[in-house]
């Protein structure tokens, strides 16, 4: 071979920061003074910050120096690792991460006011930004977790709680936003009085009301919702404060009229319905909005110890001037001056005693929008985001505490007052936000789904009946059951569970409705498919289909997450419901496109939701060590078993439904005995490590703008109950394939389309020629063929970005890795850890000298384990050779090593991605105006944002010009 063809590995002098293993090993060996005088620096300015800066007590600080002396190895490994930051800064996060693990392990038992630190204190002592240190956790969770694991046992991860904390943040920074916009329309932060008091101080007591409903609104929260947090029950309440300002606040604070229609439109013969006018201006539920008024009402009465009016007459008079009264509570004097300032502080009082310090963030920061630890950028890239602070509320979401008297009032925001000084009436509808979108699906699921019979409806039950046996008692005791094991108080962590057993019941009620909306949901669309499956038979029995066990646990699992997803709850979140349920993301891949399809009211959110989850199943979870895809491609790929056994990837038997309720203590009621607690799915393989039901369903839903979408054009349809079908069993429709066969078939092509996808993406950011874009689809398309294991426990990412920069070596192209992980940055899929940390599993006989599992950086990885697989892949890719000879056929006979893999084919034509990005070097993206943004465009408080073609930017100015303009900053 030409060593001037052979691609070479990443070297430090091609830009990047790490070498080859032994280089390193070298290197580290020499420099061994410099680093123990280096480690022993840290841990000097570590013990600094813990007494001197957080003042923790002598058990904390001990566990925290026991923690970081038993890392500060794997942290000084990590200063040179790929796209970690400045040496400062990876050690700022390193010691953050430390102390927040003593936060929330090490402080068991500790009496509340013993319990150490919250997270804001932790921050600010290491000056970082919240969204900084959830993108360093996860890393360190992964190369400290064995630490972990001797310190405090193999449930840390559990107790850790960092994905319920993480979402509590989004939620409360979604909710801060809501609350600053919504008080910006309905009061002014200035009464306009010259008085006897300054502008300042006017500005000053507007602030005031401002901080005291926030922190009415955090106080009720935690009272109410302290078992299940979720976005629709905190938006009903913070919905709630703003109806206790509107009759309580001066009225000449108002920015609105309240006889002014087009803002309360609800009205009667005794003024306006305040309740009903707010639930339509919010998008919430007059029933759940009362609730909540009541709940409010009394934290007034209880915690300010204020009394209602008992004249009703009199109070109309005032704030309550044409406004009806009825459910309503007003109380006299409650926010005049003297009044306001004690209730400010017994509420802060309040909050700070009920505050869980063990690791917790302080929420009264989310108020105020120039708070220094509210960084901008998304979280889990992008599977949570949390809104940043300077983005507008038109922008649409795709996901600390010091004392009391030391800490500053919350900032107003910074509010851009309406053209005709009301924007609250003046705007046509509510800019999209991660609340208002919240709102807008939860109202589908009040209006669509819950007025629905909990049971199946007679057209159901005659499918039901027209099977081989009637089926009907064996399809509701399995949804009960794998319904109970979803919503019930273990579910929800041991705050559920502890309500459940101390409250009124209230958490019980909302998890009781919450199952019988998913079950509503899982009997409607289910009906739709057993619909359109006759049709496709023609005939009504649908016994294959109806009986296995796998399909409804799909099914019940696909409807369960939509109204998880909808209610935006913070403990139960995606892949929860699949441990619950027993299955894998692999099985639930396989109803995922036939859900959308069968039920056309879907609202567009949880669409996407649906089509997030479909990505994350194909970029890594179905590639992770006990994937059900596995069992599947063993039976496909007989030649893949050896590696699959000896990476122990296989996935464990489906527990039984009788296993299901022990486990979870469900009660069936009057529902009929289990029938089947002993008669596994006669389509299944008996085995301890058996070849589970995996294919794909192939009917694609034209409105589900799926990424992967018409990966496949068979030449066959087949109905859904083929894709639940036996592994081993042929599939008469595919030529005599076996059903595993097609499913890998089909899986590995969505695989390839998603590929492609994320290429060109990452070529355009690189601003590659077409010619290099195809040889890395083209060398993705042979790994994923012949070298389907290099996927094994990774991130399709991963050898994404090993194929770039691996094809650009062979192309002889002036491209480093830095650049290629720094255009990566910007993808809205990336997460630091696909970089940083990449799974290998080193043979006996390996160039590291390493043995086992391990987990390693993207150049590492390259060095040692993608270029030995792929080298003469390469090869063949090199200069003046076509990326598509491989279709071409072998001379001399010799067949393929994979046969039954599809042949190699040019990059397709992929559909245009809306937002599209219109330039190479900018992040600049056009997309078709939608008829249902029409009115937020023409809304004052948002107009400004956009450019509309045929509309001028600048006052008597031609439209050419403005498209002049526009070209011009997008050529600088």
């Amino acid at each position: 071979m030409d060593g001037a063809d052979a691609p070479q590995p990443a070297r430090s002098g091609s830009g990047v920061t790490a070498c080859s293993t032994s280089t390193a090993q070298g290197r580290m060996n020499g420099g061994a003074n410099a680093s123990n005088n280096a480690a022993a620096a840290m841990e000097e300015r570590f013990a600094d910050v813990c007494k001197r800066k957080l003042v923790l007590d002598e058990s904390t600080t001990r566990q925290a120096m026991q923690l970081f002396k038993e890392t500060k190895i794997i942290l000084l490994s990590s200063m040179s690792s790929l796209g970690s930051g400045s040496p400062e800064e990876i050690e700022r996060s390193w010691c953050a991460c430390v102390l927040y693990c003593v936060s929330k392990l090490g402080n068991a038992g500790k009496a509340k006011e013993d319990r150490g630190i919250t997270l804001r204190q932790i921050l600010r002592a290491f000056d970082l930004k919240i969204v900084d240190f959830f993108k360093e956790m996860p890393q360190f969770c992964i190369k400290v977790g064995f630490i972990l694991t001797g310190l405090y046992g193999s449930d840390w991860e559990k107790r850790l709680e960092l994905q319920e904390l993480q979402a509590n943040l989004v939620h409360l920074c979604s909710l801060g936003r809501h609350y600053r916009r919504a008080y910006q329309e309905l009061f002014l932060l200035n009464d306009g009085k010259p008085a006897n008091n300054s502008s300042e101080l006017n500005v000053q007591q507007a602030s005031e009301y401002y901080d005291f409903g926030w922190l009415l609104f955090l106080v009720l929260r935690n009272q109410a919702s302290s078992a299940v947090k979720n976005l629709l029950t905190s938006t009903t309440e913070l919905v709630s404060v703003l109806a206790v300002l509107i009759i309580h606040i001066p009225v000449r604070l108002r920015n609105f009229s309240i006889e002014d229609s087009s803002c309360f439109a609800k009205k009667s013969d005794k003024g306006v319905n305040l309740i009903a006018s707010l639930c339509e201006r919010y998008l919430t539920s007059e029933d759940e909005l009362s609730k909540a008024l009541q709940k409010t009402n009394i934290l007034i009465k209880d915690i300010l110890k204020k009394k209602p009016c008992s004249d009703v007459s009199e109070c109309q008079q005032g704030s309550l001037s044409f406004i009806d009264p009825e459910g309503l509570t007003f109380f006299k004097n409650f926010l005049e001056e003297d009044s306001l300032k004690s209730s400010l502080q017994v509420l802060e009082k309040e909050y700070v005693n009920g505050l869980d310090t063990k690791g917790e963030l302080d929420a009264r920061m989310f108020a105020n929008e120039e708070d220094s630890l509210l960084g901008s950028g998304s979280l889990s890239g992008g599977a949570l985001k949390l809104p940043g602070t300077k983005r507008k509320y038109d922008d649409v979401m795709a996901s600390p505490t010091k004392s009391t008297a030391s800490r500053a009032p919350m900032s107003p925001p910074r509010f851009c007052p309406s053209p005709n000084g009301n924007s609250f009436c003046n705007s046509k509808m509510a800019p999209f936000t991660p609340v208002s979108t919240a709102m807008t699906t939860a109202k589908w699921l009040r209006s669509a789904i819950s007025p629905l019979p909990s049971k199946p409806s007679g057209e159901l039950l005659r499918f039901f009946s027209a099977c081989d046996k009637d089926v009907t008692d064996d399809i509701t005791c399995r949804a009960a059951i794998i319904l109970g094991a979803i919503f019930t108080g273990s579910s929800f962590g041991e705050r559920m569970c502890t309500s459940l057993r101390n409250t009124s019941g209230m958490d019980a009620i909302w998890t009781e409705q919450r199952k019988m909306e998913a079950l509503k949901l899982y009997y409607r669309v289910l009906e739709s498919m057993c619909r359109a499956e006759s049709q496709i038979l023609s005939g009504s029995n649908l016994t294959s289909l109806l009986s296995n066990e796998r399909f409804h646990r799909c099914m019940i699992a696909c409807s369960a997450e939509l109204v998880l997803a909808t209610h935006k709850t913070v403990t139960m979140m995606f892949p929860a419901v699949l441990e619950k349920t027993g299955i894998t993301a692999f099985d639930l891949s396989k109803v995922i496109e036939s859900f959308v399809r069968h039920e056309d009211s879907l609202p567009r959110e949880l669409k996407r939701h649906l089509n997030s989850l479909e990505e994350r199943l194909l970029e890594s979870m179905a590639w992770e060590k006990g994937s059900s895809m596995y069992n599947s491609l063993i039976v496909a790929r007989p030649t893949l078993s050896a590696e699959i056994n000896r990476l122990g990837l296989l996935a464990e038997p489906m527990p039984s439904l009788d296993a299901i309720a022990v486990h979870h203590d469900i009660s069936l009621g009057g529902l009929p005995p289990l029938p089947f607690h002993k008669q596994p799915d006669k389509d299944e393989v008996r085995s301890p490590k058996r070849a589970c039901t995996e294919r794909r369903n192939v009917l694609v839903d034209n409105s589900f703008r799926s990424p992967v979408k018409d990966v496949i054009k068979s030449k066959f349809l087949p109905p859904l109950q083929s894709a639940f079908a036996s592994p081993t069993r042929p599939n008469p429709a595919a030529g005599g394939e076996t059903c595993a066969e097609t499913g890998i078939g089909v899986f590995l092509s969505k695989i390839t389309k998603l590929a492609a996808i994320r290429i060109k993406c990452l070529c355009e950011r690189l601003q590659l020629s077409q010619q290099i874009l195809e040889r890395v689809y083209s060398l993705v398309q042979q790994i994923i063929s012949q070298q389907t294991a290099l996927f094994f426990n990774r991130h399709i990412d991963q050898i994404i970005l090993c194929c770039i920069y691996g094809v650009a070596k062979i192309s002889q192209l002036a491209l480093t890795f830095k650049e290629i992980i720094f255009s990566y940055r910007k993808q809205s899929q990336c997460k630091p850890q696909v970089f940083r940390s990449v799974y290998v599993n080193w043979p006996s006989r390996s160039r590291s000298g390493k043995i086992g599992e391990d987990h390693v950086d993207i150049i590492t990885f390259y060095n040692e384990v993608f270029i030995p697989t792929v080298k003469p892949l390469l090869v063949d890719l090199g200069p003046g050779t076509s990326p598509n000879r491989n279709n071409e056929p072998k001379s001399g006979g010799d067949a393929a090593p994979f046969p039954e893999s599809p042949r190699l084919s040019r990059f397709p034509n992929l559909p245009d991605m809306s937002p599209k990005k219109v330039s190479a070097t900018h992040n600049v993206y056009v997309s078709p105006l939608r008829s249902s943004k029409m009115d937020t465009l023409l809304s004052p408080s948002s107009k400004s944002y956009y450019a509309c073609v045929g509309e001028s930017t600048h006052a008597f100015q031609s439209p050419s010009k403005d498209l002049n303009a526009i070209n011009t900053r997008l050529n600088r």
